[in-house]
């Protein structure tokens, strides 16, 4: 299983790296320069407002839909026709939830036109999430590798000839953008569908009562728990603009720094969606998680002190590179969020190996905890602190989760850490700050930043948090699947 995990997460990454990095920042931080911070706010608010009920598209069927998958796949083609009318019927319900909280929020034409299109997109994000729940759980992740990056693909050829042809470039708009994404994800669900059928067959699409009470039955734990989860990690932007009074401006300006935050949670999510149906397996089988968990906690460990190190060292010459507004003001608030990453991609392995163990129940009551903790947070801090104010509820709230979580695995799975690998963590941790002080006594940014990053690679790879060994290994095998 290592074997397996090893080599898809590098290919994984590897296509990953080639594409989402310059649709986050070559385009989507492009786009907020073209336009402005106030209006990309706009925007921002509106997205995280599209997430609030995006739960009643799925109610946990994807995440169950993997674990079912990996542990029975010879059932795939049983039920697919009864979820696709399930989640038909779902759709329906978050359409009518989130324009019942629209209306009485009070918004304007202006704003229901971006939720109309967002919400709709968010339907086809969850269609293509469920089709690429089936290539998660027979572990067939070539393909699934592929739809990861398909709408980004397109994407950024789209959104590129609207930014740069010289008949648009002058005159873009918000929407564009907008409706960019709806194109992209709409042919990458075609498809996802072309795909699915052609490897199990074209199902037969009918209502089954009986079948559907069981399924939300089942997948309700998971929905209740991605639900929580949704709510504490997106309810930060739309606090900003309803308790700040400067409330578009300063969502903007939590946008700018919350995107290399979101860019390097797309990797751990890449990360964990592979660990998800591995974790299945192993428990189902009954041996130990031990070693694909130390494996993934030293993978998790030296990516996120990488970016968070980096982005709060050259925080400003960073930020300087990719926008053209509000720099200074960002600076703070971008250090905490990527300080955040840490706990935050802990709680996300950690949390993917209790679901695959079904621990639900604890882990709904440790999002609910953070979701009233961030929630008080925010009301303590937004109102006059603005975008910073909401960066030092999410670090709190994610830091005081993580050691939640972190002592919850360590007690269910009796896990046992040796005295070698703290003093592993602890030489690492020296290593980075001598690392700092090296770095910064060289000349030039860019020089400073390249040595950094690459002493702290070098440290990875002599304490042994990547195995890079290993990796040489698998890859010579081609093994991907």
């Amino acid at each position: 299983m290592q074997k397996k995990f090893i080599s898809n997460l590098v290919w994984m990454v590897f296509f990953n790296l080639l594409i989402k990095p310059y649709a986050i920042f070559g385009i989507d931080a492009e786009v907020q320069n073209r336009v402005g911070s106030e209006e990309y706010g706009l925007y921002f608010t509106l997205l995280n407002f599209s997430y609030l009920f995006n739960i009643f598209l799925d109610l946990g069927i994807t995440n169950y839909n993997i674990k079912y998958v990996a542990q029975n796949p010879t059932l795939v083609k049983r039920y697919i026709g009864n979820i696709i009318s399930l989640r038909l019927v779902l759709f329906v319900v978050y359409v009518c939830m989130s324009l019942a909280l629209a209306l009485l929020l009070g918004y304007n034409s202006k704003q229901f036109w971006f939720i109309y299109v967002l919400i709709f997109n968010q339907f086809l994000i969850s269609i293509l999430l469920f089709f690429r729940s089936y290539f998660a759980g027979l572990l067939l992740f070539k393909w699934d590798i592929l739809l990861s990056i398909l709408d980004r693909i397109l994407l950024i050829g789209i959104v590129s000839f609207l930014l740069y042809h010289p008949f648009f470039k002058n005159q873009f708009d918000i929407k564009w953008f907008v409706l960019a994404q709806t194109v992209s994800f709409f042919v990458s669900v075609l498809v996802a569908i072309v795909l699915v059928f052609k490897r199990i067959g074209f199902p037969r699409i009918h209502w089954a009562k009986a079948f559907n009470f069981v399924i939300l039955k089942k997948s309700f734990p998971y929905a209740l728990l991605i639900l929580l989860m949704m709510l504490y990690t997106r309810v930060d932007a739309m606090m900003i603009e309803r308790l700040h009074i400067h409330g578009n401006i300063q969502v903007g300006i939590y946008a700018q720094a919350f995107r290399m935050l979101e860019a390097s949670l797309m990797f751990i999510m890449l990360f964990t969606g592979l660990l998800f149906p591995l974790f299945s397996r192993i428990l189902k089988e009954k041996t130990s998680v031990v070693p694909l968990l130390d494996t993934s906690s030293k993978l998790v460990v030296a990516f996120t002190t990488l970016m968070s190190f980096t982005c709060c060292l050259f925080a400003y010459f960073i930020l300087d590179t990719i926008y053209l507004h509000d720099i200074k003001f960002v600076v703070p608030t971008f250090r905490l969020l990527m300080l955040s990453l840490i706990p935050t991609a802990f709680i996300f392995v950690y949390g993917t190996l209790m679901t695959a163990n079904g621990d639900l129940k604890r882990l709904n009551v440790l999002s609910f905890i953070g979701l009233v903790l961030n929630i008080i947070l925010n009301f303590i801090f937004i109102p006059k602190h603005g975008a910073f104010g909401a960066a030092v509820a999410t670090f709190s709230t994610q830091l005081l989760i993580a050691l939640f979580y972190f002592a919850s695995v360590w007690k269910q799975f009796l896990l046992n850490f040796k005295g070698k690998e703290l003093a592993r963590y602890l030489t690492y941790g020296l290593w980075c700050i001598g690392s700092a002080f090296i770095s910064l006594n060289i000349l030039g940014k860019l020089n400073q930043l390249s040595a950094f990053i690459g002493l702290l690679i070098l440290g990875m790879i002599f304490l042994g948090l990547v195995p890079i060994r290993f990796i040489i290994a698998t890859l010579k095998t081609k093994e991907i699947v």
